[in-house]
């Protein structure tokens, strides 16, 4: 069996010699020391806030705890362990309530001669619209079927 020097075999690899000779005397290197001790109190903070918290969250958290940690860091942690945090729904409201228990109206419109003239026959509807900051405002509208055109 050939044998190949060490600094070759470092120099392919992309690791510094010094990393190696650590690595052998030590067999762990100090940042997967780090990264053992790092991981139940990653994993305490993620269940402490019910799966709230993401990385950002935890590293501060981390900070806060004299123990300072990247995002990035805790980013990589959080995905070898499989934490992933739940993502709150933004509030969307609802314009419709389809749960009632008043009945439903025909459609009238169906079976309706179409109109031959303005102002015959209007129809409305509302809807929202999102705005900045997560906010929104409500939009009504009533449009002549006849012309097509936006009347209030």
């Amino acid at each position: 069996m050939e044998s190949f020097p060490v600094s070759l075999l470092c120099e392919t690899l992309n690791v510094s010699r010094s990393a190696y000779y650590v690595w052998r005397e030590n067999g762990v290197s100090a940042r997967t020391r780090d990264d053992n001790r790092l991981r139940p109190m990653i994993r305490g903070i993620f269940w402490e806030h019910r799966r709230r918290y993401g990385a950002r969250r935890i590293a501060i958290e981390l900070g806060a705890r004299h123990e300072p940690c990247s995002r990035r860091r805790v980013g990589r942690l959080m995905e070898e362990m499989g934490l992933v945090a739940i993502q709150p729904r933004s509030f969307k409201p609802r314009t419709t309530d389809s749960r009632h228990a008043l009945g439903y109206s025909p459609n009238l419109l169906i079976d309706a001669v179409p109109p031959d003239g303005i102002n015959q026959l209007w129809v409305g509807d509302i809807t929202y619209v999102p705005i900045l900051d997560g906010d929104f405002l409500y939009l009504a509208m009533l449009m002549d079927r006849y012309s097509r055109r936006i009347a209030g």
